[in-house]
């Protein structure tokens, strides 16, 4: 039986990850085997740059932190080394660094995500990690609600062209017969 103190000390750490989970909007859980430390730290740094917290954690604890949120969709993927990419900001920049990641390095593997509110299996985070950035998908937006304004204005401009083209014309009769 563990000692008050190891017992304390692993409340503590479940009640933290418990925490981070609930203030999440997204967090992807990976298999980190075989890779080495190079690369462990450049991944760390691309993920620190876009704000997104890197943690190795234990299953056991990862276990209690997932009941305690509601989350047992990712108790059956909590085998193996875990680590946890977890985002407060932007719901897509996990997937999308772990999965280019993934890419990479054939050893690591991702396992599943969460992204507000709901389990996402692999496939799901690969899919969460194609999206296109959101500052692409406000301008998509944003042109199209652009495209029948302008589609209007030419047509209001045509009939205003046709008008002046018919003056015209009627003008120059009026001058060529006087």
């Amino acid at each position: 039986m563990p000692s008050e103190k190891t017992l304390n000390k692993k409340k503590n750490e479940v009640a933290e990850l418990s925490d981070k989970i609930k203030k999440a909007q997204a967090f992807v859980l990976a298999d980190y085997r075989g890779i080495n430390v190079e690369d462990v730290t450049n991944l760390r740094n691309e993920l620190r740059k876009a704000e997104v917290e890197y943690k190795v954690i234990k299953n056991t604890l990862t276990r209690f932190a997932a009941k305690e949120n509601g989350l047992d969709g990712l108790l059956p993927h909590l085998e193996g080394p875990t680590a946890i990419a977890i985002s407060y900001t932007d719901p897509v920049a996990p997937a999308k660094i772990l999965n280019e990641y993934a890419k990479k390095h054939e050893n690591f593997k991702l396992k599943v995500g969460y992204v507000e509110g709901n389990v996402i299996d692999e496939n799901g985070v690969k899919a969460l990690a194609n999206i296109p950035p959101r500052e692409v998908l406000i301008s998509k937006v944003l042109g199209g609600f652009n495209a029948p304004i302008a589609g209007f204005v030419n047509v209001l401009n045509a009939n205003i062209r046709g008008l002046v083209v018919a003056l015209n014309a009627i003008a120059e009769k009026q001058g060529a017969q006087a």
